[in-house]
């Protein structure tokens, strides 16, 4: 009887699925927040389906896109002032919800992922 139990519950979590409509989020006024070793870090980004361009502790930094699918994007800096903006950064998006994307992100060929949450600016 327990088996049967088992049984059932496997495939009611199976049946589960993230929802991910990664295509909303390609274009658009965003905001993300990211906590790094306890501290948050806000930017606010625009961006299209080629370019971002991100503003963030009033700095502008923008950015080539290439879009692997429609969940994962590369991200190459334009004008790179230093040797880290010479990296590109792979992001993908893990979830999304009608408002916002949860993602992940790091320099490409590095191991170590960073976590984030994007939420669409609404137009008034």
């Amino acid at each position: 009887m327990k088996l049967v139990y088992l049984l059932v519950l496997l495939t009611f979590f199976s049946c589960y699925e993230t929802q991910r409509r990664c295509t909303d989020y390609k274009t658009g006024e965003f905001y993300s927040e990211v906590t790094i070793d306890g501290e948050l870090f806000k930017s606010k980004f625009k961006r299209t389906e080629s370019l971002q361009i991100e503003v963030y502790n009033n700095k502008t930094d923008s950015s080539q896109l290439r879009w692997i699918n429609d969940c994962e994007v590369i991200f190459k800096t334009i004008n790179p002032k230093n040797m880290a903006e010479h990296k590109d950064i792979h992001l993908k998006i893990l979830t999304t919800t009608d408002s916002s994307y949860t993602y992940e992100y790091s320099y490409v060929g590095e191991t170590i992922k960073q976590k984030g949450v994007a939420y669409k600016v609404q137009a008034n």
